[in-house]
């Protein structure tokens, strides 16, 4: 199945280095992005929504910056799509004339409809305002 890059970003009032952990750590995750959020020995992190286990390796990062996260399919042995494995990925960016903090979002998934992909970021990035009060 083929799948489609979304692109968007938000503005937050808070600074890059508060709102990294929520970005990379399991239990920052797990307060606005998913149901629950584990991390295993191996860096496996295990995204649990609606009680389903979506397994993924963080495969970039750069402190208070960016972070990529890559799911990894069940049936993980066939490398042809190893290329074309769906992820997201989180970059904070900061403008330096008015200090303004902004989350660029690229989701890379299944999911074509763009307005149901803005609506569901766009309730995650409240969630997240949320829990960190920017």
């Amino acid at each position: 199945m083929s799948k489609y890059k979304f692109n968007t970003e938000f503005e937050i009032n808070a600074s890059k280095k508060m709102l990294f952990p929520y970005l990379n750590t399991a239990s920052g995750l797990a307060q606005w992005f998913a149901d629950d959020v584990n991390v295993n020995e191996d860096k496996v992190y295990n995204f649990i929504w609606d009680g389903e286990d979506h397994k993924a390796k963080l495969v970039a990062h750069r402190s208070n910056s960016y972070v990529k996260f890559e799911f990894i399919n069940k049936d993980d042995n066939n490398t042809d799509d190893e290329h074309d494995r769906a992820f997201f990925e989180f970059k904070l960016d900061q403008n330096e004339l008015t200090q303004s903090v902004f989350l660029r979002i690229t989701d890379y998934s299944e999911n074509s409809d763009p307005e149901e992909l803005e609506d569901m970021w766009e309730n995650l990035v409240i969630a997240l305002k949320e829990t960190v009060g920017g």
